[in-house]
This record gives C-alpha cells, structure tokens and sequence, in this order.
C-alpha cells in the first residue's frame, strides 16, 4: 500500500535529512503505514527478511535528544510497529524492536527511528 505523506511545515523538517524527505513525500518510497506522527517503510538494506523502519515525521536527531514532549512519539511508534508486525504476519512468531542512539550505538541516520525486524529467528547479533 502507498500512501501520500502531506506536507511537513519547515519547523518539523530538515531539508538535508533523507528521513525528512521520505515521510514529507519529497522521495517517493512505498510506505506499509502512516499517520499524522509516524511513517513505516522497508529498510534498503534489510539484515533480516522482514526489516522495516518506524520513522517519526518530525525531525529529532536522536532518542537522546527528545524533550519531555516528544516522548509520546515513541508509544505511537511502537503502536505502528504492532500494526505492521500483525498485517505482515509476523507478530505471533516474534520480532524486535531496535532504536540506536547515537553514532557509537549504530545510528546511521540522525533521524529518530526504530527497525522492526523479523521473520525468521534472531540472535542478538541480528
């Protein structure tokens, strides 16, 4: 399913963030849900049969750097996870959850994000 992502206003966005220029719809990228908060899509270079990203439409650089009222985000992030692990069949067999924070745990893109990965069994290097 293919949804339209609406506009971001600029406050919410970084124009060099290539997060950003997904959930804005300025890069067209089949997204598996959406909301006003939250955008999910495959990941380009899964390390598991099913790896997704849960996005936040709003630019935070890093979990470590939400306020006090963005942390209701990541309720919503993981509500979109379950939804997704549940359309794609995988929520009874199991999946995890990930968020990196910061270049020394494996964050790649500064943009505050969460992989949903599955469908198969994992251990913890994958």
């Amino acid at each position: 399913m293919i949804y339209s992502t609406g506009n971001m206003n600029a406050e919410q966005k970084d124009s060099d963030c290539i997060f950003c220029k997904i959930a804005s719809g300025e890069m067209p990228t089949e997204l598996l849900y959406q909301d006003e908060d939250v955008v999910v899509f495959r990941d380009i270079k899964p390390l598991t049969p099913v790896h997704l990203l849960v996005v936040t439409k709003e630019h935070i650089h890093s979990l470590a750097e939400m306020s006090d009222d963005e942390t209701p985000l990541i309720g919503k992030m993981v509500k979109a996870a379950n939804k997704v692990a549940k359309d794609l069949g995988i929520a009874e067999s199991g999946y995890r959850l990930t968020i990196n924070s910061g270049a020394d745990a494996g964050q790649v893109v500064f943009h505050l994000h969460m992989h949903l990965m599955g469908g198969r069994h994992l251990d913890w290097k994958h």
